[in-house]
């Protein structure tokens, strides 16, 4: 008798202990928490995209050449990916709030010290300095969502993240071409500064306090180290690739080879640790190494769209950064607002399901882009950019759910780290793809275009007879004259087989994520009102 009652005190203990661990923190605001870490995390993602409208700006400025302002944008993101995996042990270690002020701190001051630069080495600094503190931005604020919301509002909170992590990655290009074009380019990066001093102030006013750390072990240097050799080095091979030509460049090579040892390196010398930087004993459950290869999938497909579109803005239809980013602008807001819908759905039906109908929309949005033409227009984007923007709201969001959700609460800190950084290597192995594929199909479509030109002499021969006609009619002489007609006619194939290449790339990106649609078969299905916690 005294043994029944002993466990059924046991058991209810235990009962009651877990459902506290998913109650809110007392005497904290939920949503102030929420806005403040918002703020930080926004920051984070409207920084790596709206440096890209400023890079001419950048150039001329610092007296760079074309390649060299790359790494404006490319360091930032070698940097944001080698400390996302660390994010966990860097919580555990000195506090998830002193860690998440810290970051927010260093990336203002690192937004300082980018508006200031004068050379092009001093802002590549600053610019590592902002991906190195921006990676705790994004996941800490991630972590604080879920732990300050009750259980019954995690689909919300979730969706709340959602909605920065997604949309900003188009607002950037919309702030930063408004910036350049009536201000200077030093202000992409001055602006972070009265928005992070608010943001501080907010954190420090709202964020609950730091538990006493249970992480007493040594720092792995070396572990470290190996992690920012291997995820450096790839990042680098994906960022720089295209423009190297790959492996015919020995730079690349060795890179490739860095990345290779460092990355085994590391996995072997984390599987034998017992106090490992980054736990990756949790991709043992199913769920998360099949999410994790869907998210690096819906990162390729959102980060190389919105790759694959500017571009297509700029070169063909001759858009400026700023129309650029208005044309973007609906789609954000359209994702915004579908969180809170892809929410209810993930709530009321399986995650997996809405998951599987948010591929097929987000490749329907893609198909949609390869009848693209040189007449299309801004009307006729707006439609398929809107239907991606569904489709990516309700994939994002009910992705979380089914990888998260199925696992043990110990093992989702590390879970996380690891399930973010898909995400992250996704898009830069998207837009590495999708660079590669451009260039690959531009050539090939130019072939064929100058063969059936050249197959078609007759045509082509009066072509040209009637725009010498009218550059003769223009005052030029009859050399000049047939000189600009066939320069026009070669600009109208090179126009034409970049709108084909285009287009190939989107058919790739659909075909890719209806490929991959399987894998939701593999994930988990989590428990209803179960708290689905994306970090530490």
């Amino acid at each position: 008798m005294t043994t029944a009652s002993s466990l059924a005190a046991r058991a209810k203990q235990s009962r009651a202990t877990t459902s506290t661990s998913f109650a809110p923190v007392p005497g904290v605001n939920k949503w102030l928490v929420a806005v403040a870490v918002a703020i930080g995390a926004l920051l984070e993602v409207i920084d790596t995209s709206i440096v890209n409208v400023a890079l001419a700006d950048i150039q001329t400025s610092v007296g760079a050449s074309l390649e060299q302002v790359g790494w404006v944008v490319s360091s930032y993101g070698i940097a944001n990916v080698i400390v996302l995996p660390l994010t966990a042990w860097l919580g555990d270690k000195f506090g998830k709030k002193r860690y998440f002020v810290f970051s927010l701190v260093g990336f203002t001051l690192a937004s300082v010290l980018c508006g200031m630069a004068t050379s092009l080495p001093m802002l590549i600094v600053a610019r590592v300095l902002q991906g190195l503190m921006g990676g705790g931005l994004l996941a800490k604020a991630q972590a604080f969502l879920f732990e300050t919301f009750p259980r019954s509002e995690q689909a919300m909170a979730q969706a709340f993240f959602g909605a920065i992590v997604i949309a900003g990655p188009a607002i950037g290009p919309t702030l930063g071409g408004y910036i350049v074009t009536n201000y200077d380019w030093r202000w992409i990066f001055y602006v972070n500064v009265p928005v992070g001093i608010v943001a501080v102030w907010m954190c420090l006013s709202a964020l609950p306090k730091d538990k006493p750390s249970k992480e007493r072990s040594s720092i792995d240097w070396t572990a470290i180290a190996l992690l920012a050799i291997g995820i450096g080095s790839l990042q680098t091979v994906l960022e720089e690739g295209s423009s190297k030509d790959w492996f015919d460049s020995s730079l690349i090579v060795a890179l490739s080879v860095a990345s290779v040892v460092g990355l085994v390196w590391f996995v072997e010398r984390q599987l034998t640790s017992k106090n490992p930087v980054v736990d990756l004993r949790v991709l043992r459950h199913r769920s998360l190494w099949a999410g994790s290869l869907l998210s690096i999938v819906i990162g390729m497909a959102l980060f190389g769209a919105l790759f694959s579109i500017p571009i297509f803005a700029q070169t063909v239809l001759h858009y400026t950064p700023q129309q650029t980013g208005m044309m973007l602008l609906p789609g954000a807001l359209l994702t915004a607002f579908m969180m809170p819908v892809a929410a209810k759905l993930s709530s009321r039906y399986d995650p997996r399901a809405v998951l599987a109908v948010g591929g097929v929309v987000l490749a329907l949005g893609l198909w949609q882009l390869t009848s693209l033409s040189t007449l299309t227009g801004a009307d006729d984007l707006a439609g398929p950019l809107l239907v991606r923007s569904f489709g990516t709201a309700l994939m994002f969001l009910p992705l979380n759910l089914a990888t998260m959700g199925p696992l043990p609460r110990s093992d989702m800190s590390a879970a996380a780290g690891i399930f973010n950084l898909t995400r992250q290597l996704g898009g830069s192995i998207g837009v590495a793809l999708l660079t590669t594929l451009l260039g690959e199909r531009q050539a090939f479509h130019r072939a064929v275009l100058v063969e059936k030109v050249v197959s078609g002499e007759g045509l082509t021969m009066e072509r040209m007879q009637m725009l010498t006609q009218r550059f003769t009619s223009l005052g030029f002489s009859a050399h000049d004259a047939r000189d600009r007609a066939l320069s026009l006619l070669n600009g109208a194939v090179n126009q034409q087989s970049a709108v084909l290449s285009f287009a190939d790339t989107f058919w790739a990106t659909a075909a890719l994520i209806l490929l991959c649609l399987p894998l939701v078969l593999l994930l988990g299905k989590p428990a209803r009102g179960v708290k689905v916690d994306l970090g530490h």
